[in-house]
């Protein structure tokens, strides 16, 4: 059903599209699910060439057991190479690594969603850790909380959004600089060679960050 947990036939489906070279998002949009869940399940079960549906469902089902931790990722096997992979990509981009872990975990999940009790569990790291890691995540859009009134616990949801609003803040930050390099360029003048090279700087950076937009808004529906 759609919106729900993925199914033994989903799973099928979802491996007939990569054999016929489906994009993900053209399998998610069959299945009338979001990309980010499609992503998700076949980053976590060996990826685009080593998916395969009965495996994948067993190992969703042993995961869905409350409390269980993750299954310990050989330094060499697949699975933990990309992780290890996308962690020090994260890295690069200057989020700090035990942040990177846990917004990865929760990239991961079946959910996109994990208790804060989960992640301490599932990446061996202590509650205080956990609170600093999502936090963060919290406070730059990449997760929200939710509120879990029957058990009275905070869950922490993956944002899909995250991508877009990412786009759009970097816009506008260009935007600004397009602004100030244009001011900049008038305040020397723009016949002058300085204000000249300001000037074009200016309108090239504004150009970029309305094509910037224009795509954001164009793909966004692919999150979703």
């Amino acid at each position: 059903m759609p919106g729900g947990r993925l199914t033994q036939q989903d799973r099928q489906r979802i491996a007939t599209g990569l054999a016929d070279g489906l994009s993900y998002a053209e399998i998610a949009r069959r299945l009338e699910r979001p990309t980010s869940t499609i992503t998700r399940e076949i980053g976590r079960n060996g990826g685009a060439s080593g998916y395969r549906p009965q495996q994948a469902h067993q190992a969703t089902v042993q995961r869905a057991r409350r409390g269980t931790p993750a299954p310990p990722r050989a330094t060499g096997s697949p699975d933990g190479m990309i992780e290890e992979a996308l962690v020090e990509m994260a890295v690069r981009t200057g989020l700090p690594r035990m942040t990177a872990r846990v917004h990865l975990d929760l990239l991961l999940s079946e959910e996109g969603r994990r208790t804060a009790a989960e992640l301490t569990q599932r990446l061996k790291i202590s509650p205080a850790s956990v609170s600093v890691a999502v936090n963060f995540l919290v406070e730059q859009g990449f997760v929200r909380r939710e509120r879990d009134q029957h058990r009275r616990r905070d869950v922490y949801v993956v944002e899909d959004e995250a991508w877009y609003n990412s786009i759009v803040t970097s816009r506008m930050q260009t935007l600004e600089t397009a602004q100030v390099s244009m001011a900049a360029a008038e305040a020397y003048g723009m016949e002058s060679p300085v204000g000249r090279r300001l000037a074009r700087a200016a309108t090239f950076l504004e150009r970029i960050s309305l094509d910037m937009i224009e795509s954001a808004d164009r793909w966004r529906a692919l999150l979703t």
